[in-house]
């Protein structure tokens, strides 16, 4: 949850540091510091709050050092305070550390410390570690590397998923940095070394990037980087090469990243479309129109699908359920990833297991998925682990663990709310989906081929929601500033997007939303709705459209404001709603993609009316890496 930095090079670390943090705020802005080596000591700033605030402390100070460490804290133990803020010292004040994650045996070690005799400042599991690296040092004696060996017998005593950076007065030519279960890169530079717990705060400086894997940590110095097990094998490892550049962190003139993202669509879908299917295909042809490689874990014996996520990329299962079913006709099932790691669902045979992380680090998503490996490894050939992930970060902790994955090629997501990466989740289902549809002959190529030409024509479609709408629901937005509850409707295949909609005007809005099927309303949640609870519903033709309607009047006759998410130039829905939230004319089955757009453009601008912070909302952070 949690963004750590680290620099050591020739150039002034504190500006380095600041400007990663700032690449890294939406991972948690709970409060912010920094710790830097100069003049053989430790220098540390810490700040409560937001980062402008570590800002405004340190503006006016020289700071040459060029060994540092920083942090922006999503508080997980203790309250965001400044003590309780990162890096944290030693007794001596010699030894720093930041640190992304959860220690669990922290209380232990505490005490064990305390009965050495030393003294501690703070309500964190964080403060463990310098101290234990530093009673570490003192049993080391001729080492080679001290530091190093110290941090190496530290993390080895650790319980949880963290990922630290430490620095020594001591040693001011070494930043040492662990990982276990925490995502940790080094970003490589000409006579500079970075650190950072996402990409964002790296591609400034550089596009060779090693991601370190778990249980590994490395020595970096001016000459270059080390990287060790946590038992100490000197260990071979290759950067790669970012194909992201800064230009894709910038707002580029909106005044959210949010909303710049939102825009930014179009753009998605049609990288998925490129590289999900092919371009050339025909219902004549005899090979898949599905370009993704998964013929190793879709082969004819599978019998059911089985999807773990979080948050919105549960939402996005949902749809994937829903594709997935009537479409291929295999039984799915959607579970919390946080719910099915304590009540795993019965082994059943031919099953393919799904992971959903925008992140490829979500910490529950992760444990599930690894749970799963290991409860169907060693059982009979039907029952062996068949697992894929589905994240816009291949090279994430989810690309190592599951051997097959489904790139999002949404780029760089800022704003914790997502939008273009729900998208892309939709569309790598949907490819998914046409796959196994293919496979086992469940659909007629002619209709494989009318579903490829509508998914062909979603990024115009977007496009022409955004010209045409984006003003009316600014608009429509000031009616709702001091609106205290929303209800969101839908049925069938747009109920994931009934609840998504509510989900993210939660997020940013802070006003109590929630999204029910349609037909579940008049068992129970009517009871809510009167002339202050506004009701969302969206009804798209195909199916459950004449019932979607019928619902909605039921919430009408209750004098709730009706807002309709229609098709444009429906007589029907203009007679219904008192406001309308039109998209272009689309098939049932893909509707998702274009219902999802208005909702998120109605979530984005009542949070901005409100003036609240749309792309830091509070209590939450962008990746979830802790449990």
């Amino acid at each position: 949850m949690c963004g750590i930095v680290g620099y050591i090079g020739v150039r002034a670390a504190s500006d380095i540091l600041l400007a990663g943090l700032e690449k890294l705020e939406y991972r948690g802005y709970d409060s912010a510091g920094i710790a830097t080596v100069r003049d053989g000591d430790v220098h540390c700033v810490r700040a409560k709050g937001k980062l402008h605030n570590l800002r405004d402390k340190m503006a006016g100070i020289e700071n040459p050092a060029r060994l540092g460490i920083g942090h922006t804290r999503w508080a997980t133990h203790g309250k965001p305070e400044e003590y309780n803020a990162h890096p944290h010292m030693d007794v001596a004040r010699r030894v720093a550390v930041v640190q992304n994650g959860i220690i669990e045996n922290y209380r232990e070690l505490r005490e064990e410390l305390k009965s050495k005799g030393h003294e501690f400042r703070s309500e964190t599991d964080t403060e463990v570690i310098p101290h234990l690296i530093a009673e570490c040092l003192t049993k080391l004696g001729d080492s080679p590397s001290p530091f190093l060996d110290a941090v190496r017998e530290a993390v080895n005593h650790l319980q949880g998923a963290f990922a630290i950076a430490a620095i020594n007065a001591d040693y001011p030519d070494e930043l040492i940095v662990a990982r276990q279960q925490a995502p940790l890169a080094i970003g490589f530079g000409q006579g500079e070394f970075f650190c950072a717990s996402d990409t964002p705060a790296l591609v400034p400086h550089t596009n060779a990037v090693l991601n370190l894997e778990n249980g590994e940590l490395a020595k970096l110095t001016p000459l270059g980087i080390e990287v060790y097990n946590f038992a100490g094998d000197r260990l071979k490892k290759h950067p790669r090469t970012l194909d992201w550049n800064p230009i894709q962190v910038e707002k580029q003139g909106f005044k959210h990243f949010m909303l710049k993202e939102i825009y930014e669509q179009p753009g998605v879908v049609r990288a998925c479309l490129e590289a999900y299917l092919d371009e050339k295909w025909s219902a004549a042809d005899t090979t898949s129109p599905v370009k993704l490689d998964l013929s190793s874990i879709l082969d004819e014996n599978l019998e059911h699908v089985q999807i773990l996520a979080c948050g919105t990329s549960w939402h996005a299962a949902l749809v994937g359920k829903y594709l997935i079913e009537q479409l291929a006709e295999i039984p799915t099932m959607v579970q919390y990833a946080s719910e099915f790691r304590y009540a795993p669902a019965p082994l059943t045979a031919n099953t393919l297991t799904v992971g959903v992380t925008q992140s490829g680090e979500t910490a529950d998503t992760l444990a599930a998925l690894e749970m799963e490996k290991e409860r169907r490894t060693g059982k009979p050939p039907e029952f062996q682990p068949r697992l894929l992930g589905i994240t816009n970060r291949p090279e994430s902790s989810l690309g190592l663990l599951v051997p097959q994955t489904i790139d999002l090629h949404a780029g760089m997501e800022i704003g914790v709310a997502a939008t273009k990466t729900f998208i892309a989740q939709l569309m790598a289902f949907y490819a998914l989906a046409l796959e196994l549809a293919y496979r086992r002959k469940t659909i007629a190529p002619i209709r494989l081929e009318e579903i490829i030409a509508g998914l062909r024509q979603l990024p115009s479609q977007i496009e022409q929601i955004l010209e045409s709408q984006e003003r009316y629901i600014e608009e429509l937005a000031h009616e709702f500033s001091e609106t205290q509850d929303f209800i969101f409707l839908g049925r069938g295949i747009n109920f994931p997007i009934a609840l998504e909609g509510a989900l993210k005007l939660k997020e940013i809005s802070y006003i109590h939303a929630e999204g029910y099927p349609a037909g579940e309303m008049k068992h129970g949640p009517i009871a809510l709705l009167d002339a202050k609870v506004p009701v969302v519903a969206i009804a798209m033709q195909g199916s459950v459209y004449d019932k979607v309607l019928s619902n909605a009047q039921e919430a009408k006759a209750r004098d709730s404001r009706l807002i309709g998410v229609t098709p444009m130039d429906d007589p029907e829905a203009e007679e219904t709603f008192d406001d309308l939230l039109p998209v272009p004319p689309v098939e049932e089955l893909l509707s998702p993609i274009l219902a999802v757009i208005p909702l998120q453009l109605l979530a984005y601008h009542i949070a901005a009316r409100r003036g609240l912070d749309v792309d830091q909302p509070r209590n939450l952070a962008k990746s979830v890496t802790v449990e």
